[in-house]
């Protein structure tokens, strides 16, 4: 009896490290996963909506109101004019909340962002991502999803201060529909 009830707790214990082990790591080539994620402008967006029409940038970030993701905001919303040039729908997204005084709708407001902000509160799709890290924060992790869903590049090493000119430049490599 002691040996099957040791049975059933590892079967357990195995079944919940599966459900909770991160997705394998996404590589350029992959589809991205969908997601349905509310946003500051009032919407719900989902990936799967642009698949066909149009490249989608998700620029993941750790924390509103911290100073990186405040200057990558910031950048962003001062070149909103040269971004949507491109044939792009972009964000910024965290595991931050929507509501609240430190959740993504302030932060929006309080920098000016001229594009939507997704919040992942749950952190179910930074988890798909694999952008959760192990303090519970978003890495500050690019995404450029082509037309058909799939992953064109993925950027590891964002620079806040210059998050603009290098997305800019980065649709330009992706030859990215320009819009005239």
């Amino acid at each position: 009896m002691r040996a099957l009830m040791t049975m059933g707790i590892v079967a357990a214990l195995a079944v919940s490290a599966m459900a909770q082990a991160p997705a394998a790591e996404l590589k350029v080539g992959d589809m991205a996963p969908d997601f349905s994620l509310q946003a500051t402008d009032g919407k719900t967006y989902k990936l799967s909506e642009f698949r066909g029409k149009k490249a989608v940038v998700v620029a993941w970030f750790p924390k509103a109101f911290t100073q990186g993701c405040t200057i990558e905001c910031k950048s962003l919303a001062a070149n909103g004019d040269r971004i949507r040039k491109y044939d792009v729908a972009y964000f910024m997204a965290s595991v931050d909340p929507l509501e609240g005084e430190q959740g993504n709708a302030a932060f929006a407001k309080a920098q000016g962002a001229d594009f939507p902000l997704l919040s992942d509160a749950d952190k179910s799709v930074a988890t798909k991502y694999g952008v959760l890290s192990g303090r519970g924060f978003a890495n500050r992790w690019t995404f450029y999803i082509d037309k058909n869903g799939r992953i064109a590049y993925i950027d590891k090493a964002v620079r806040p201060e210059t998050s603009a000119e290098d997305m800019i430049a980065r649709l330009g490599e992706l030859k990215v529909t320009t819009l005239n």
